[in-house]
């Protein structure tokens, strides 16, 4: 402190010889104490140049008197003399190393140490300006270089002119992106150790000096350069190169493209439905990470590119008329069943629906699953055919042989019942006919039974009518 006010003492003494002798004297007032008159020294002194006296937090500049390893020392005037210390020389802009009578801007963490200087923190101060010259090159979308520090498995940790962010998984370029077939976080993370120590050209997109939260996309700042190369491709182009990545719903694949005297590398998406001609449940099966292909370019949106393999191959549809008609029963596997219907291969391109309503009109009353099983061979009855729009109507074929066969055996029934009525029928004419003898001799014994009831009862009459006679 003594420093600073000698310093300060020597500036007064300074505007004190400024100031003309022969100005007149003004008469003494009566003036409040504590109060100073408006043109003494030190009135001067801080009306001059807008003189503030510091404070820590404040920033300064300062120039480089003495430079060592561990410490350097500033001439502050008219404050005197600043120290700056250990790690606070360190400047986050990479300035470089700092030599006498470079001027260098500084932050105050001490008005007077127990050394009696003012202690001052480079690091502190380029920390605002490289908080600074972050937002600026956010704004302008400027591209920076950051080094890698560190991976974990959401991506990697940065820094920028000292400051650390933070690259995520999703904003690498399709070169450095962990394209892994499973998704497994582990291997994900050890490809992405891989980048560490590394040097990657960047975009920033989060720059909050509050929060010291900054991320960064190597995406972003690639898209530019990628835009340019795109811009020479055209839908309907071939290219060739090898599948980097296999996922849940298709492939991606990696190609070069000649950018003056060098490559640039591209890559493009090849959906699950563009894979092949045929219908397909996981693309894993069809084709897996380092497999060479050529693939055909059937869209352009900004910096994503769309291929498909199938379109380089025979459209198996384009002959399908000379293989299969409408009406034939042909032999397919069940592929897959759901709620509207049944997938059907017929070979190994041609596939058809059979679908619900169809099935329940052929056979009511009863469920697919009642019919029929997946990864089953039945034999199916074409409804329709659509080669532009690949499509194939079924119905589960009913077997006419066994219809015929069945209809014979009922037919064969048939004629043994009607065989055995026949037979039956002299039998039961020779019952009936016993039956009507048995009625009529019931009848006759019954009649002659009454008729000699009816004899029995007239003897007697007569009887007394002969002794009657007798008497007389």
């Amino acid at each position: 402190m003594s420093d600073i006010l000698d310093n300060l003492a020597k500036e007064v003494d300074k505007i004190s010889e400024e100031v003309s002798p022969k100005t007149p004297k003004k008469e003494k007032k009566a003036e409040t104490v504590g109060i100073a008159e408006d043109n003494s020294p030190m009135n001067l002194l801080f009306s001059k140049g807008n003189f503030r006296f510091p404070q820590v937090g404040d920033t300064i500049d300062g120039k480089v008197i003495y430079v060592s390893s561990n410490e350097i020392y500033l001439d502050l005037p008219p404050f005197g003399t600043g120290i700056v210390l250990g790690k606070e020389i360190k400047d986050g802009l990479g300035s470089g190393k700092l030599k006498i009578n470079d001027v260098v801007n500084a932050t105050i963490i001490d008005m007077e140490n127990e050394d009696g200087y003012i202690e001052l923190s480079i690091r502190e101060a380029s920390c605002e300006k490289a908080w600074d010259d972050l937002e600026s090159k956010k704004d302008t979308q400027e591209k920076v270089h950051i080094k890698v520090l560190s991976a974990n498995k959401g991506g990697l940790l940065i820094e920028v002119n000292s400051i650390s962010g933070f690259l995520p998984v999703s904003q690498l370029s399709s070169k450095n992106y962990p394209r892994v077939e499973d998704g497994d976080k582990n291997k994900i993370l050890n490809l992405l150790k891989k980048l560490v120590g590394q040097e990657l050209e960047v975009r920033i997109i989060d720059a909050d000096r509050e929060t010291q939260k900054l991320i960064v996309s190597e995406k972003a700042a690639q898209s530019e350069k990628d835009m340019e190369v795109i811009s020479a491709l055209n839908v309907g182009d071939t290219v060739s190169g090898e599948i980097s990545g296999v996922v849940n719903f298709g492939a991606f694949v990696k190609f070069s493209i000649k950018e003056n005297d060098s490559e640039r590398k591209l890559e493009g998406l090849v959906h699950i439905s563009e894979l092949a001609w045929q219908l397909i449940e996981d693309p894993r099966t069809i084709v897996k990470v380092g497999d060479k292909v050529s693939a055909k370019i059937i869209g352009i949106d900004g910096d994503k590119i769309s291929l498909s393999i199938r379109a380089l191959q025979e459209d198996p549809w384009s002959e399908i008329a000379a293989k299969y008609k409408k009406g034939d029963i042909v032999s397919g596997t069940v592929n897959k069943i759901n709620h509207f219907g049944a997938f059907v291969y017929l070979d190994k391109d041609i596939h058809g629906l059979a679908h619900i309503s169809e099935m329940s009109e052929a056979y009511p009353g009863k469920t697919l699953g009642e019919l029929i099983k997946a990864n089953e061979k039945y034999n199916w009855e074409i409804l329709s055919i659509e080669p532009k729009e690949h499509r194939m109507g079924l119905v589960l074929a009913k077997d006419k042989k066994k219809i015929k066969a069945q209809k014979d055996t009922e037919e064969k029934q048939n004629d043994t019942e009607a065989k055995e009525v026949k037979k039956e029928k002299p039998d039961s004419a020779k019952a009936s006919t016993g039956k009507k003898e048995k009625v009529v001799k019931e009848k006759k014994e019954i009649k002659e039974k009454k008729e000699v009831k009816s004899k029995t009862k007239k003897k007697p009459t007569s009887a007394k009518a002969t002794a009657g006679e007798k008497e007389k």
